[in-house]
């Protein structure tokens, strides 16, 4: 089988879950990253013949694919702001929006905070995305990162980037965090909770309901702020003076966001839109209050 052969033969095996163009684009991201080979080789080297091993190998992970199954998963990686990452059905795929979050706190949130040495927590970290890449680009920072997974955690301990390695804790935010945190102090305290109301998974693609763990995604409908109040509790207690909280949202609770942080004491707060122009970001600036929400 050639690689003009196998995008073919991918784009109408896929045709029932994807349009041809982004069929496509799984076909190359699929034989360039199991292949080891350049994206652009089918348009350079379309005749390039895949021996019976990869071929074999090509036509697995093509019908994994076709049930539904994301990439990721698929080839077990996924590229976030420049790194590569393992994933696996124990965490979620990371989003655009979350890599967004880190460039905003990367460029703008740390060098205001205008110290060195910053201690971070990342709260809710799953795959490890966010505090990896904070402890890569944030020069001589201390990262904490918390799931309440054991298998997330495994995943988000298990990554190989870089020699500055978080601090990986099994915690439930939910619950009472003084035990794990203690009376520890952080400059910067980062999370993209669980904020997917129930009710929304009738507009969701399958691949995501079938595949991600829901435990990552879904809150109820009857309370989808739990996991922004829990996270103001543990900021009133945990965030040094002069700090920082920022967290990822579901686009139609931005304002409710802002005013709960707000009301736990932090007065510098404000609503930020991801690309698509969507609320998807609340961060908090100058934290000052003693205030035990």
């Amino acid at each position: 089988m050639t690689l003009r052969e196998f995008i073919s033969i991918s784009k109408t095996k896929l045709a029932a879950l994807y349009d041809p163009r982004e069929a496509q684009a799984i076909a190359v991201a699929l034989y360039s990253t199991l292949l080891h080979v350049p994206a652009y080789t089918h348009v350079t080297e379309p005749g390039h013949e895949i021996c019976r091993e990869d071929e074999a190998l090509l036509s697995e992970c093509l019908r994994r694919l076709c049930t539904g199954e994301p990439l990721q998963y698929v080839t077990g990686k996924t590229e976030f702001h420049g790194l590569e990452f393992k994933v696996s059905p124990a965490v979620l795929i990371p989003r655009p929006e979350t890599e967004q979050l880190c460039r905003i706190l990367i460029e703008e949130t740390v060098p205001s905070l205008s110290r060195a040495g910053l201690r971070i927590l990342d709260l809710c970290t799953g795959s490890g995305c966010i505090a990896w890449t904070l402890a890569n680009y944030v020069r001589g920072s201390e990262v904490t990162a918390v799931d309440i997974s054991e298998k997330a955690l495994e995943v988000a301990s298990s990554q190989d980037i870089g020699s500055n390695v978080p601090e990986f804790l099994l915690c439930d935010i939910l619950d009472d965090a003084s035990d794990v945190f203690h009376d520890r102090k952080f400059d910067l305290m980062v999370s993209n909770p669980p904020y997917v109301r129930n009710s929304e998974k009738a507009f969701m693609h399958r691949n995501v309901l079938d595949y991600e763990p829901s435990g990552a995604l879904f809150v109820t409908d009857d309370d989808p702020l739990v996991f922004y109040r829990a996270i103001a509790r543990i900021a009133s207690r945990h965030l040094a003076p002069g700090g920082c909280l920022a967290v990822e949202i579901n686009e139609a609770f931005g304002l409710a966001v802002r005013d709960l942080f707000i009301a736990a004491g932090f007065r510098n707060t404000v609503v930020r839109q991801d690309l698509s122009g969507r609320d998807r970001f609340v961060i908090s600036t100058g934290f000052q209050t003693d205030n035990k929400f």
